[in-house]
Parts: C-alpha cells; sequence; structure tokens
C-alpha cells in the first residue's frame, strides 16, 4: 500500500497496466453486476436534477424504472447505488451501433446540456473507494470483463494511476494526484523494473 495523505492506496495502481478496451467490452461494466452504481446523497440529487435532460436517451425500461423506483435505491450491502433494470443494466445506460453502452449523463455532458459528467465512482472504474473513519481505501477492483483493459493498457504502456489521472484529480485532487504519481514512480523504479 502507498500512503498519500489521507488514503492508502492499493498498489496495483503502479503494477497494473489499464485502459479501456471499448471496442472490445462494449463498455459491459454499466450492464454487468448485481448492483448499481454506487453514488452519493449529493449525486443522487444531481441525477433527480438532470433527468429531464437525459429522459429522451434512456431506454423504456429505464424510464419506467426511474419513474417507479426512482433513480436510485440502497443494495443489499446498504449502499446507495443506480437504479438497474433487468437486475443488471445501469438505468441511465443507452445504446450505440453494435451494441456498444453509453452513459446518458456523460453524452449530455459532452454535448453541454449539463456541467455533470457521471458519478464519481463510474468515473474512477476500475477502482473502487472505501471510507473509513480516519483513512479511505483506494483499491483496483479486477473483473474479468475488464482483461482487454489490461491487455491494452500493457501494449500502451499506460498504468492504473496514468489511465485514472482525471478521475483521481476530481476526487482527491491535483496535489494528491501528484504525490502519487510520485510515490507510483518510486515504487515502480525500485520494485518493477
Amino acid at each position: 500500500m502507498l500512503q498519500i495523505q489521507n488514503t492508502l492506496v492499493s498498489l496495483d495502481l503502479a503494477e497494473r497496466f489499464f485502459c479501456c478496451d471499448l471496442d472490445s467490452c462494449l463498455g459491459e461494466c454499466c450492464i454487468e453486476g448485481d448492483a448499481g452504481a454506487p453514488i452519493t446523497e449529493e449525486e443522487k440529487k444531481r441525477l433527480e436534477e438532470i433527468l429531464p435532460v437525459v429522459w429522451d436517451d434512456l431506454l423504456p425500461a429505464a424510464r419506467r424504472e426511474i419513474e417507479e423506483n426512482g433513480v436510485a435505491y440502497t443494495d443489499e450491502e446498504g449502499d446507495l447505488v443506480t437504479s438497474i433494470v433487468d437486475g443488471r443494466n445501469c438505468v441511465f445506460t443507452t445504446f450505440g451501433e453494435g451494441g456498444m453502452c453509453h452513459c446518458a449523463i456523460e453524452k449530455a455532458c459532452r454535448a453541454g446540456k449539463t456541467d455533470f459528467l457521471k458519478p464519481a465512482s463510474c468515473h474512477l472504474y476500475p477502482v473502487r473507494l472505501t471510507e473509513y473513519p480516519s483513512f479511505t481505501a483506494v483499491n483496483y477492483h479486477r473483473w474479468k470483463i475488464c482483461k482487454c483493459a489490461e491487455i491494452l493498457g500493457h501494449k500502451r504502456g499506460i498504468r492504473l494511476y496514468q489511465f485514472l489521472e482525471g478521475p483521481l484529480v476530481r476526487r482527491f485532487g491535483r496535489e494528491w494526484y501528484d504525490e502519487l504519481v510520485e510515490a507510483c514512480e518510486a515504487y515502480i523504479e525500485q520494485y518493477c523494473k
């Protein structure tokens, strides 16, 4: 583990290579799993606010789910997560050519319709955060559907901490990220050559 300010960061961020390969996985992380994406109460409010902006891009089943149960629910582990359809698909998932999944929220943001990119947990994926009273754990969530991203990252020489620069800066700030880079580079120089 690397200690960066009030976080403990898994060595996976330095050791593992990663670069999303949407052409191979088709965005499967948006439609696989047994719960929605973890969100905060503030993010739930933002999702409710932008709902009219993304509504037309949502699938009919997703619209029904939101009308009946809202944009989020508390899962079996007690976490607030985005609502899902068919027990697996995030309600904000849309589909493009070839069945590729897209996020309706991110699509609206990139079109300038909202300033909310997407929930932080989605932006940070495959990193998951666990909040403890005195620190935050930053861990890599390894999942078979992301194997193609590990292969592409290795091919391109992109390590996980590099791939997630934007999301990590969004969550922890530039100073924190710069400290992470310094720690990762020192670790790689000593242990990964």
